[in-house]
């Protein structure tokens, strides 16, 4: 499998599963209706769990433009797959690909509850993230500060070496690490419960704006608008976050 595929497939998983369990929570009459942000959060750290685990030795498992441009802007490359600036368009376009392909797999999955649903946020929602208070300033400043600490805690935490396996790399240092991954996993959730209240946390461009897309184009019963407005913060704030924490990891001496 090329890295290209495997970011393809890793963000499909990772989106399935994210997205999947806010149509859960949120749409009527699922199993799952309003489980809570306690569900939504678990459920989005082992998404992260599951779509890097699937293709770190394939990819490396960004799954992430974020995290692909903090990556090259540390000059942290695989010696196999992630090698240079080149690669970085991409691993970004595999990954708004996925992110596009496992909204899409979301709206199948939930067919039925759409039209069971009349709140268009909610709706929305599944696709998406949005401000519980709408600030621009505010809500950039929050996705900045999310994803540096996704970006900063991936370097810091041991293993997490973006290593490949064909360069002999053990379990502890394959792709993200098959023991890297966990606290990855662990740090998303901890994101989530701590950071995700004022805007979603989207702290991933592609996990926003490819779903976005989706909820744009598909035919979904009374589904409104899709917020573009607010699409740009999600986007920018999460890229700001990541060269910021990537700046500051070189410039401690990539401890």
């Amino acid at each position: 499998m090329s890295p290209f595929l495997g970011e393809v497939i890793g963000t499909m998983l990772l989106i399935l599963l994210g997205d999947g369990v806010v149509a859960n929570v949120v749409l009527n009459r699922t199993k799952g209706s309003n489980a809570g942000w306690i569900v939504i959060t678990t459920a989005w750290a082992m998404a992260v769990f599951v779509g890097a685990f699937s293709v770190a030795s394939v990819s490396g498992a960004h799954l992430n433009p974020a995290v692909t441009i903090g990556l090259a802007t540390a000059g942290n490359w695989g010696t196999t797959f992630f090698r240079s600036w080149a690669d970085v368009p991409l691993y970004i376009i595999a990954q708004f690909i996925g992110a596009f392909i496992g909204a899409v797999l979301v709206y199948l999955a939930y067919f039925q509850f759409w039209g069971e649903t009349p709140d268009k946020g909610a709706k929305l929602a599944v696709f998406s993230t949005g401000p519980a208070i709408r600030n621009p300033v505010w809500n950039l400043v929050t996705e900045i500060i999310g994803t540096f600490t996704l970006l900063f805690g991936i370097f810091t935490i041991k293993g997490a070496t973006m290593t490949p396996a064909a360069s002999g790399g053990s379990p502890y240092n394959l792709g993200l690490g098959a023991l890297g991954i966990i606290p990855v996993a662990f740090l998303v959730w901890a994101i989530g419960m701590s950071l995700g209240g004022p805007t979603g946390y989207a702290i991933n461009p592609a996990r926003d704006l490819g779903p976005r897309i989706a909820h744009f184009v598909l035919p979904i019963p009374g589904k409104g608008d899709s917020d573009w407005s607010y699409a740009w913060i999600p986007v920018v704030g999460p890229i700001i976050g990541a060269v910021i924490a990537a700046l500051l990891y070189v410039a401690l001496g990539k401890f």
